[in-house]
């Protein structure tokens, strides 16, 4: 996801190793903080597969600063891993949230659709974080305060995200069927 996420970012504009740790760091540091020992030798990936354009810019200081910028090949990339997302990145509500994030750099009503089609279906099979007899525990019967919590959390989220899919999927329907 991180790979993703720097494509994503760079595809906004070009940015200095900081200014794109910052922008991941908004985007899910408080989840999932990157580390310089992360960050670094991922753009060093992408610059060596020639996804991203790596130069030497003088810095406002005294120190020059690294510009990262997102080559053709890059684009492509990026594209493609959003239109064809791994099983994880749809089932995983972090991923998620990170293709989500750059979802809308589809320029097609109709792939972008897709992709939320399948987060609608995964959403769509029942799920729970304990389970009972094979069956998933409902808040209702869960005794103990803190999982029931959690239970009713996952539930209001979950029915939010099924009725914010809904929507959306009318809007790109709507969009893909004008285009």
């Amino acid at each position: 996801m991180l790979e993703l996420t720097i494509l994503g970012f760079l595809h906004e504009r070009p940015l200095h190793g900081y200014e794109l740790k910052e922008r991941i760091q908004g985007l899910s540091g408080h989840v999932r903080p990157v580390s310089d020992g992360a960050l670094y030798p991922a753009i060093t990936r992408l610059v060596k597969a020639g996804l991203v354009d790596s130069r030497t810019e003088p810095g406002a200081g005294a120190a020059p600063r690294r510009v990262l910028s997102l080559t053709a090949e890059g684009r492509a990339e990026l594209l493609g891993r959003l239109r064809s997302p791994k099983e994880v990145e749809i089932t995983d509500g972090q991923r998620w949230f990170t293709l989500l994030a750059f979802l809308g750099l589809l320029p097609d009503p109709a792939a972008q659709a897709a992709v939320l089609r399948r987060r609608q279906a995964f959403l769509q099979a029942p799920a729970s974080f304990f389970y009972e007899d094979g069956a998933p525990v409902r808040a209702e019967r869960e005794p103990d305060p803190f999982r029931r919590g959690m239970l009713r959390i996952a539930r209001a989220t979950g029915t939010e995200e099924k009725a914010w899919l809904a929507e959306t999927l009318a809007e790109l329907d709507r969009a893909a069927a004008e285009g």
